[in-house]
């Protein structure tokens, strides 16, 4: 809204034509983010606290989780809150890919706060039934995939680019509307499964929207995309501010959520920001890279399904305690420790990931 106020003024007052420039929108964006995040996160939290808005601690999990009991949790709405205000002031709003990432975000974020109500208002229950919350799961990444396919104004196609191969372009038809589900709705759930000790989840979450606001205003430029050799995608670099402003809303968040936690994000800020990247990445058309991006979300969902398939197959479990941070928590490594390894881990795959981008 304050790009379209201030950015018509450059007529008269040549300082606003600063406006016209995503770079320093995206600063901007980064900056109000974060500062909304740190000013309205503790009276947030304490309301939380007062409504009794307090983590449940399974039984069956770790003990040195019991003491967590009781932490405010669904503090996801501070980083939606804080990335859509954002967003909504400094971005291009006649831009169709930033109010598609918004659904998107705003969507999972409403099935998360769905999924963690029930957990709330219902002691015993484990939130919404896996039926209807993966249901709707699919039928929100179901509209982002048909608005995308059926939107020929915009730059995207259902060819699938393969890292490493800059010739390499499938044409997938209708097919690549069930890729987009899947790129979509996994990365949310897995985002999600991440989510289980003080900071795991953020961390690599702000790494990931830092690559792909590489990746989106490199993919928006077509000077960079034709130096890259990768699919121009008309308006894409819009998000670079989108990506930019979910990295200040993480890092104010980031400070309520670090060692030892004072709020938790819940599933409506875990299941959000997984939606958001995934969708950004599809409209960037890299989506298989988030694979290597987010290598940390896929090694967490990758445990959750060896364990429960080597269990159902053989009886047998693979990790002491899956997600895998769990297994190294039963084998004595420190939460801070797991914590810190794994965001090096994150750091290390994202820069292997903009690597791809010169080998192809």
């Amino acid at each position: 809204m304050l790009y379209h106020l201030l950015y018509p003024l450059h007529e008269t007052y040549q300082v606003f034509n600063v406006f016209r420039y995503i770079t320093f929108r995206t600063v901007v964006a980064a900056l109000t983010a974060l500062l909304i995040s740190l000013v309205i996160g503790p009276f947030l939290i304490e309301r939380l606290r007062q409504f009794k808005v307090g983590e449940r601690i399974r039984e069956l999990g770790p003990q040195n989780h019991h003491k967590k009991s009781g932490t405010p949790t669904m503090g996801g709405l501070l980083i939606l809150i804080s990335v859509s205000v954002s967003t909504l002031l400094w971005a291009d709003l006649t831009n169709k890919f930033v109010w598609l990432v918004l659904l998107a975000t705003m969507g999972f974020g409403l099935i998360g706060f769905f999924d963690d109500f029930v957990k709330l208002a219902r002691p015993n229950s484990e939130g919404l039934r896996p039926r209807s919350k993966f249901g709707l799961q699919l039928l929100l990444g179901f509209v982002i995939g048909l608005t995308l396919i059926l939107n020929p104004s915009d730059s995207i196609t259902t060819l699938l680019p393969l890292p490493f191969f800059k010739r390499a372009l499938p044409d997938l038809g209708w097919f690549y509307l069930p890729l987009v589900m899947l790129v979509v709705v996994g990365t949310s759930n897995a985002v999600n499964l991440t989510d289980g000790l003080d900071g795991l989840a953020i961390g690599p979450v702000m790494i990931a929207s830092l690559v792909y606001a590489v990746i989106v205003y490199a993919t928006g430029n077509v000077k960079f995309a034709n130096y890259l050799q990768i699919l121009y995608v008309k308006g894409a670099g819009e998000l670079t501010l989108f990506c930019f402003a979910m990295v200040g809303a993480s890092l104010g968040f980031l400070w309520f959520n670090t060692y030892p936690a004072t709020v938790f994000m819940g599933d409506i800020g875990s299941l959000a920001l997984g939606g958001a990247l995934g969708t950004v990445a599809v409209i960037s058309k890299h989506e298989l890279l988030l694979i290597l991006v987010g290598g940390i979300f896929v090694i967490e969902a990758l445990s959750v399904i060896l364990q429960v398939a080597s269990f159902k197959l053989f009886g047998k479990r693979v990790f002491r305690m899956a997600p895998i941070h769990h297994h190294y928590e039963l084998k004595g490594w420190a939460e801070p420790k797991i914590i810190v390894r794994f965001w090096i881990v994150s750091i290390i795959l994202a820069l292997m990931a903009l690597g791809t981008l010169k080998l192809r």
